[in-house]
């Protein structure tokens, strides 16, 4: 099973939204958001909220594609997120996270008894290549008791 296949059948909200998985690995995550009236706002554009789930679940998919490994010592957990909206977001979506620390770095603060954070960077971008927000998401590996 796939990484956006089991993210897509444990968490609800993926599928609520219909979003897609393009691309997951340990360097990049690439998630799709369709055109969707139903999740519309204002301006005939996607929903803060749905462009907020969709940056959120790219910065997930590339935790569990580099981290998934590690789930059987630690849990990944949000710590902070912050996101801007830099234009209009029109038309379908297209959402990107990279990794801001390397996996090997991470582990070893795991590894030494730390609970190592670690920033995801996320851009959102229209059909027409403009970025329309920039997401960044502080994680961390939570040790389990």
């Amino acid at each position: 099973m796939t990484v956006g296949e089991m993210l897509t059948a444990s968490v609800p909200m993926v599928r609520t939204l219909n979003l897609k998985y393009l691309e997951t690995t340990a360097e990049r995550a690439v998630l799709s958001l369709a055109d969707q009236p139903e999740y519309h706002n204002h301006l005939g554009g996607p929903h803060a909220g749905a462009m907020f789930t969709l940056a959120e679940s790219a910065s997930g998919a590339i935790v569990i594609a580099a981290f998934g490994d590690q789930l059987a010592r630690a849990v990944p957990l949000p710590v902070t997120t912050e996101m801007a909206f830099k234009k209009v977001a029109k038309g379908a979506l297209t959402a990107t996270a990279t990794l801001g620390r390397p996996v090997a770095d991470v582990v070893a603060e795991l590894d030494a008894g730390e609970r190592p954070e670690f920033p995801v960077a996320v851009e959102i971008r229209r059909a027409d290549g403009a970025v329309t927000s920039e997401m960044s998401v502080v994680w961390t590996l939570r040790p389990n008791r």
